[in-house]
């Protein structure tokens, strides 16, 4: 059924209402207004209207009212706007980069196109470079999203906020879950972007003025990085590569037009600017799931799209071909943070965004941060679960050394290699007598002086040995044999590494919690002996809805 929204109908009359409160509650009359409380006003009206069909209740009222939702444009982005020919209410579209930690507001000039307002640092971000997949992954999403003024929440337990529209219908046909993947402020995310509150509110209020201006949505790109033929060949090898791609192409599509690309989705894909066919009568049907329908994309983009396509593959192909360096992966490092708040920071890490060089840090630590960072800011710091040592690292066996001087236990396995040669029935007996132990834990390489003692190998032994005749006077004389000479023999031998069993033992121990940093090459340190991050987390602090 049709909802009417005319005068006398039932969402005009509240709206209607929900105007004179607003003016009532200000307690101001009409004449008196001033200009500027007048569109801070109506700017409210405009936002409460779009949630009007849920019916009037006190929560609209309050969001009508909300304090921090209607704070105005800063004069000096104002004045940017002036400088670059845009109005205060014209269009917006967002992008973001991971990777660069930065958020773009392009705002459409006097002439049709959009233009760069004002670039943002990310305070932190969280997940990995590559799309959400799951709920709970702790991924940020990538791909575009559409934001309309419901999507605007005022009331967020992080000053404020809007939700990105995760997930759209690419990322349900793909059956991805996630919800309340938010750009919000506070500085901390777990799946979500994250500002300064002061950040938040100027970016707020921009969407707000759109809306106001006759905008039903804003565009927001989310991208792993610059789509530069340099980032893709770094990142050439990395399973997302054909996610990105496919993204790249509205990418393309705005580079060149500068105008807001239509989104589309149909066989699992993305589709940008389509129309319809010359011949077709209706506008093409799309469905994210279903075959895709017959469609054209407009010449004059095309041609410029496959014009910036050839250029960025052929200095791909050359970059690729002098041996640019592949990006890393599967660091376990969570997220990322501008280097302009890493420098903030005590031990502060920029993640797996672009890190500054050499001592940019310290002299980024000069500069004024955009905005306040709240004392609960960790940094992105490496995540131990999914950071397995290496293949060329030896496993360490966390155990205490023996008190005493004498260490049969940790040279008993050497005798195994010679037992065959030298006679089974010594060791096995010299170890039921508490000579030796099955324990590998030896942590120590005994010197070469001790080594040469061991008896020789490479010759027949046809001459009684020293073993044998050992053998047989332990066996003749056991009740007197001295056990402290055999300690002695068994102590000179050379140490032999963990058993796997017993270091698989070891393994199934709890994870360490992450730690600031990854010990590699510390050999001298063992396990459970790293710093551990302090208790809070991240996941300590989100656990309600952003």
């Amino acid at each position: 059924m049709p909802v009417t929204t005319g005068p006398g109908s039932p969402v005009w009359s509240c709206s209607k209402e929900l105007g004179f409160a607003l003016l009532a509650r200000h307690g101001v009359g009409s004449i008196l207004i001033s200009r500027s409380l007048a569109r801070a006003l109506l700017a409210s009206f405009a936002l409460t209207a779009s949630v009007l069909l849920a019916g009037c209740d006190t929560d609209q009222v309050s969001l009508a009212t909300n304090a921090k939702a209607n704070q105005p444009v800063p004069p000096k982005l104002v004045a940017a706007m002036g400088e670059k020919n845009m109005d205060l209410q014209s269009p917006i579209l967002i992008r973001l980069f991971k990777q660069e930690a930065e958020l773009e507001i392009w705002k459409q000039t006097r002439s049709g196109q959009f233009a760069l307002l004002k670039t943002y640092p990310i305070c932190r971000w969280s997940g990995d470079l590559g799309p959400k997949v799951r709920e709970g992954d702790r991924q940020a999403p990538e791909g575009f999203y559409s934001i309309n003024p419901s999507q605007m929440n005022p009331q967020s337990a992080y000053y404020l906020s809007f939700n990105t529209g995760f997930p759209n219908a690419f990322d349900r046909a793909l059956g991805r879950t996630g919800s309340q993947l938010m750009v919000h402020g506070d500085c901390s995310s777990r799946g979500c972007y994250a500002m300064t509150d002061e950040q938040i509110a100027e970016i707020y209020s921009l969407g707000r003025e759109s809306f106001f201006g006759g905008q039903k949505a804003f565009q927001f790109q989310a991208y792993p990085f610059r789509m530069t033929p340099v980032n893709m060949a770094k990142h050439r090898n990395n399973p997302n590569m054909a996610f990105w791609k496919m993204i790249k192409e509205g990418y393309d599509h705005f580079e060149v037009t500068r105008q807001e690309p239509k989104v589309d989705f149909c066989e699992k894909k993305y589709v940008f600017d389509a129309a319809k066919a010359p011949d077709a009568k209706r506008d093409p049907v799309f469905d994210a799931s279903a075959k895709c329908p017959a469609y054209v994309i407009p010449e004059d983009i095309a041609s410029a799209v496959r014009e910036k396509q050839a250029k960025d593959d052929a200095e791909y192909a050359k970059l690729v071909a002098k041996g640019t360096p592949v990006a890393r992966m599967n660091t376990g490092i969570d997220g990322g943070m501008n280097k302009i708040f890493a420098s903030k920071i005590p031990e502060g890490s920029t993640g797996l965004s672009e890190a500054a060089e050499g001592n940019t840090l310290q002299m980024l630590a000069m500069a004024k941060a955009p905005g306040t960072i709240p004392g609960h800011v960790n940094p992105p710091k490496p995540n131990l679960e999914p950071a397995a040592a290496s293949p060329q690292e030896e496993p360490v066996v966390a155990v205490s050394a023996p008190a005493t001087s004498t260490r049969v236990a940790s040279a008993a396995p050497a005798e195994k290699s010679q037992e065959k040669s030298q006679g089974g029935f010594f060791s096995g007996l010299a170890r039921k007598m508490g000579m030796g132990t099955a324990d590998t834990t030896a942590t120590t390489t005994p010197p070469p002086q001790a080594t040469a003692s061991v008896a020789p190998t490479t010759k027949p032994a046809a001459p009684p040995t020293a073993a044998s005749r050992l053998k047989a006077a332990v066996t003749r004389f056991v009740p007197s044999h001295d056990a402290s000479k055999d300690k002695a023999v068994a102590a000179a031998k050379p140490a032999e590494p963990a058993k796997p069993a017993e270091t698989k033992v070891a393994a199934t121990r709890p994870a360490m919690k992450p730690s600031v940093s990854d010990g590699a090459g510390d050999s001298a340190q063992m396990a459970g002996a790293a710093p551990v991050v302090s208790s809070n987390s991240f996941d300590s602090r989100f656990g309600a809805v952003k």
